[in-house]
């Protein structure tokens, strides 16, 4: 990859590597999804709520999730074969200015996308156009590889570019103004790629149980929100 490619050659990459990764199991990803925002991500996301989807990919979450108004943002053109007729896709490079107005959004959720990101700079662009254009009280929930627990497998993705940790992301969202609510060192297991298909039932006995998140858990979730600053 040239050292500073273009969007189209991004996205051309970003297409090729998501379709090789994530080939043939499709269908058991959506059914996790299904899961995971109707019995976990739902308890902050309003029915009324504008929410956006950073790093949508195959838009699994924001197709389940239940709210007002739908938005994704990724550069992987194969998105848009994937998002609900109701989801409306932004393809653009996050770190640039986002297409809303101050104060539109009600959360941003995004997973396994940061440690996409080029730069740290990037990633702190990135959040500034968060906090802007988040209500204020409006939320971001954010899940991602915990580089404390994975140092013998973080980098086995060849599309990680960012060393992030709980610790690291929280003090970037500090940096941009947000306030952290909660910041869960271990949530989810690590990855779906090559992995085991579980039912259903496993997955919600394990979004219950926070002794199993601290047995299993590779993954931050950390939940923050924009001030009022009235």
């Amino acid at each position: 990859m040239p050292e500073n490619p273009s969007p189209q050659t991004l996205s051309k990459d970003l297409q090729e590597i998501y379709s090789r990764r994530f080939q043939g199991n499709l269908e058991y990803r959506n059914r996790v999804w299904q899961t995971l925002t109707e019995d976990f991500f739902s308890q902050w996301i309003g029915p009324a709520d504008r929410v956006l989807d950073l790093g949508c990919g195959y838009c699994q979450f924001i197709n389940h999730i239940a709210c007002g108004e739908k938005y994704g943002m990724d550069l992987n053109p194969s998105a848009s074969d994937h998002a609900a007729k109701n989801v409306a896709l932004l393809e653009q490079d996050c770190s640039t200015r986002w297409p809303f107005d101050d104060n539109f959004l009600d959360a941003v959720f995004t997973s396994n996308f940061f440690e996409h990101l080029p730069t740290k700079g990037a990633l702190e662009n990135t959040l500034r156009e968060a906090i802007r254009c988040l209500k204020p009280g409006g939320k971001l929930i954010a899940m991602g590889p915990n580089i404390r627990y994975l140092a013998a497998h973080y980098w086995d993705f060849f599309d990680h570019h960012l060393a992030l940790s709980d610790r690291s992301l929280v003090e970037v969202l500090q940096k941009t103004g947000f306030s952290v609510l909660e910041n869960i060192p271990r949530f989810l297991p690590y990855t779906m790629v090559s992995s085991r298909e579980y039912p259903a039932i496993f997955l919600r006995i394990y979004l219950r149980s926070r002794l199993a998140w601290m047995l299993f858990g590779k993954q931050f979730l950390i939940i923050a929100t924009k001030p009022d600053r009235r």
